[in-house]
């Protein structure tokens, strides 16, 4: 048996006696779906924009068509894309159509919506969804179908007139707390992580591995290459989520 073998039938045997799994996971695995990562993006038309034009506040209110266009144009990337077969995986074991488990939380990086297509229920979306559209100015207006969505001018908010912008986490925004405490508890309350396709380096999703392990969980870090989060994982998984998450979660 091959080290490689001998790693995924201890990661199976860690996730066949868990009662508790929390999911983490990242860019890489949506790239497997063909949506750009948000470095990729910048590409072609938009390669000559700073990220921080694209995806900041500040950016937005200096011109607000620019910004629009670009999340118009990463919609419709979206909306091509398909999950995969890591995806389906992830929500068959949420389920509990083959594993029985108390609780399966998914935690994402990701704001595509890939997961919820594949039939993630228990999902907490930190970085927010591009399929969702917000007020500028807080008001508390929130919409949730795409359809509605113009490309080209950004609307204003039916109600209070301010801008209307990608539901995203913008650079230099605060997370969402009552989704990043719901990540943080199921961290802290998992028998087992799985960490799949993140490189480890945006904070503070990058820190809910280290809080499973100091809180007594097996980490599994599944990912094509090294992260940043390998130091803590017990176990290491290499190979694409496509592959990996099917294999690792079947009963």
């Amino acid at each position: 048996m091959t080290a490689r073998a001998d790693a995924m039938e201890a990661a199976r045997d860690c996730v066949r006696r868990a009662r508790r799994i929390a999911v983490l996971t990242g860019a890489g695995m949506s790239a497997e779906s063909g949506v750009p990562t948000f470095r990729d993006a910048q590409t072609g038309l938009w390669a000559r924009f700073d990220p921080a034009q694209l995806a900041s506040e500040e950016g937005f209110r200096a011109d607000p068509p620019l910004v629009w266009r670009w999340y118009a144009w990463r919609r419709e990337a979206v909306a091509r894309a398909e999950p995969h077969a890591g995806h389906h995986a992830l929500a068959t074991a949420e389920s509990g159509r083959e594993l029985r488990f108390e609780r399966f939380t998914l935690v994402t990086q990701n704001v595509d919506g890939l997961h919820r297509r594949a039939g993630s229920h228990d999902l907490v979306e930190i970085h927010g969804s591009i399929m969702r559209t917000i007020c500028l100015e807080h008001c508390g207006y929130d919409q949730a179908d795409p359809v509605q969505v113009p490309a080209g001018e950004p609307p204003r908010c039916p109600q209070c007139g301010g801008w209307l912008r990608p539901g995203v986490v913008w650079f230099g925004e605060a997370l969402n707390p009552s989704r990043l405490a719901a990540a943080e508890a199921a961290a802290r309350d998992c028998d087992v992580m799985l960490v799949v396709g993140t490189s480890g380096v945006v904070y503070p999703a990058a820190a809910l591995p280290g809080i499973a392990r100091r809180a007594g969980a097996t980490v599994i870090v599944a990912n094509s290459a090294a992260s940043e989060l390998d130091g803590e994982a017990q176990l290491l998984l290499r190979g694409p989520a496509a592959a990996v998450l099917p294999a690792l979660l079947a009963p």
